[in-house]
């Protein structure tokens, strides 16, 4: 296989560019569809509420976070804070927006609301969260926003459509990572089938963040620094009949020597290949040949071909170890083969045997070492079945159930208030995992002695932090009967600063780190919270102290029955 960065297909940037570089600066620019004006009316309803009965500079205290983990698995991978950080940076009502907003509320909407709306900035909003690329669990807060009451209302609706989306094609990322395994190329393939434009492009980053090595995405692989990787397709083939359609007929050697006449060589191999592999040289489609041919005189470092345009095992893979041998002859190595179709299985292993014999009969050994790459359509149970079979994909290039997340179509983060000028409230409802946890609190993971997670702890911000080697009771924050102690061998705060008084305050990592960060997070959970079927649930707990707290708020805020 290729070294991340090398050229599975045809290449682009590598990952890793400097910070400074073009790509690295495409990628830290704001989208500019992400704005104020980006939300539902009913923030901007709310919001003129709130100005007309003065209470628009109330201090709120907002938490955004999720109730159920995706893909009924029991992690989800947070992402998407660098764009909210960036919403915070750019977070204004221009003239143009409040022209706008004057033809959608009512006539007889006070002017002076519309001067209030041009004066906003997030300058007095401060953003703590989770680090990007972290794995979440529920009802954690990814995200807690706190200041004046209007201005985080109006906040509400872009962050979680930055969150939501994110997070979501993040885990299923992660998840096709997992299955795959860690040594086999992940190639995103979405773009066609994607949400839109902006869908595209953001399923590509979030799903390189995810743990993919590359996508086809050009305009990604511009923006965000992505390897881009591909090949040709069915058209490309069907687009050639006979070896007549081949107006060049010579290739030049890799040293630069020697031009050969490579469409001479080609027939050469096919004849020898022939009593190697067992084919019938006439039995090939001469039009597949003709197409892998020029395109290993286009690309002869990068020759990777599609070969069930017509019938992998009786004409595309005889094609394609035609042209790779005669590659051979000139110093270059082709890179593979793609599937689109049939039996991934069986046709994978079939390949796999004919690159062993073609490598021992030619003493070639990286050609046993050969990329093959399955499409078709695949998602993660395809992954999981492949691998019971048993097979010989050693890259995937997977497209519409990647980036459209079509086993659960959206994450359901919600935001909720907390806290109100430093008065803790709670919303209540017969669904008992929609009652939220109120006031504004902290967050640690307590990790045991081999670094593993054990739990999450929230506690009120006002207690004193869980410490290393102490006894920590911890509670589930509604079943009373649920509650257990935990010595922690070590404890981290999740929540950090990141927005304060107009500033972001901290680094924003690179998608590269970010990438990286979530493989490490991903190693401190247990194997059995991953794995794929009847995942065992991760504790997310509250202190004893939070959880008397919810309780009595819980009465004091239910209306008390009457019988009759």
């Amino acid at each position: 296989m290729p070294r991340s960065g090398d050229s599975l297909f045809q290449l682009t940037p590598k990952e890793g560019e400097p910070k400074h570089s073009k790509v690295a600066i495409m990628s830290r620019s704001s989208n500019g569809v992400v704005q104020a004006l980006l939300t539902d009316l009913y923030q901007i309803t709310m919001a003129y509420a709130y100005w007309k009965s003065g209470k628009m500079d109330d201090i709120s205290v907002f938490d955004l976070y999720f109730r159920r983990n995706p893909f009924q698995g029991e992690f989800t991978i947070f992402a998407g804070l660098e764009e909210c950080i960036k919403l915070m940076q750019s977070f204004h009502f221009s003239e143009s927006d409040i022209e706008y907003l004057k033809t959608v509320l009512p006539s007889k909407t006070d002017p002076k609301f519309y001067d209030y709306l041009a004066s906003l900035s997030a300058n007095d909003i401060t953003l703590s969260a989770v680090p990007e690329g972290e794995v979440v669990f529920p009802k954690v807060p990814l995200i807690t926003i706190t200041g004046p009451l209007a201005v985080v209302q109006l906040l509400e609706t872009p962050l979680l459509n930055l969150v939501n989306y994110a997070s979501l094609v993040a885990t299923n990322a992660a998840r096709f990572r997992m299955a795959a395994g860690p040594e086999t190329t992940l190639l995103e393939f979405g773009l066609r089938r994607a949400q839109g434009p902006d869908g595209g492009l953001s399923a590509s980053r979030y799903c390189y963040l995810g743990g993919f090595d590359g996508t086809s995405n050009v305009l990604a692989g511009k923006m965000f620094g992505i390897p881009v990787k591909g090949t040709h397709a069915h058209a490309y083939v069907t687009s050639y009949i006979t070896l007549e359609d081949l107006k060049i007929k010579t290739l030049t050697s890799l040293d630069g020597s020697s031009e050969f006449n490579f469409i001479d060589l080609c027939l050469k191999y096919q004849k020898e290949l022939a009593g190697v592999i067992g084919f019938l040289p006439d039995q090939v489609m001469a039009g597949e040949l003709a197409a892998f041919i020029s395109y290993a005189q286009a690309f002869p470092e990068g020759f990777l071909a599609l070969i069930d345009t017509y019938d992998v095992l009786k004409s595309g893979l005889p094609n394609f170890c035609t042209v790779a041998m005669a590659l051979n002859d000139l110093g270059y190595q082709a890179q593979g083969i793609r599937l689109d179709s049939g039996d991934l299985s069986y046709l994978s292993n079939e390949v796999k045997a004919r690159f062993v014999k073609v490598a021992n009969h030619y003493s070639l050994p990286w050609f046993e070492k050969l990329t093959i790459v399955a499409s078709n359509d695949i998602n993660e149970d395809t992954i999981h079945s492949l691998n019971q079979q048993g097979h010989s994909i050693n890259c995937y290039g997977i497209g519409t159930h990647l980036v459209t997340c079509q086993k659960q179509p959206a994450l359901g983060c919600v935001f909720k208030l907390v806290q109100i000028n430093k008065k803790a409230r709670i919303k209540l409802s017969e669904d008992v995992d929609k009652v939220t946890i109120p006031g504004m609190k902290n967050v640690y993971r307590l990790y045991g002695a081999d670094g593993t997670a054990l739990v999450d702890l929230l506690q009120d911000s006002s207690e004193v932090p869980p410490k290393q080697g102490d006894r920590v009771l911890c509670r589930h924050p509604i079943q009373e009967s649920k509650r257990a102690y935990v010595i922690p061998a070590s404890v981290r705060a999740l929540h950090e600063i990141w927005w304060h008084n107009g500033k972001v305050m901290k680094p924003l990592p690179t998608l590269t780190e970010l990438r990286e960060k979530t493989k490490q997070s991903l190693r401190t959970i247990r194997q059995d919270h991953k794995r794929a079927l009847n995942p065992t649930p991760y504790k997310v707990s509250v202190s004893s102290s939070l959880y008397t707290f919810i309780h009595e708020l819980w009465l004091e805020s239910a209306p008390i029955g009457e019988l009759f």
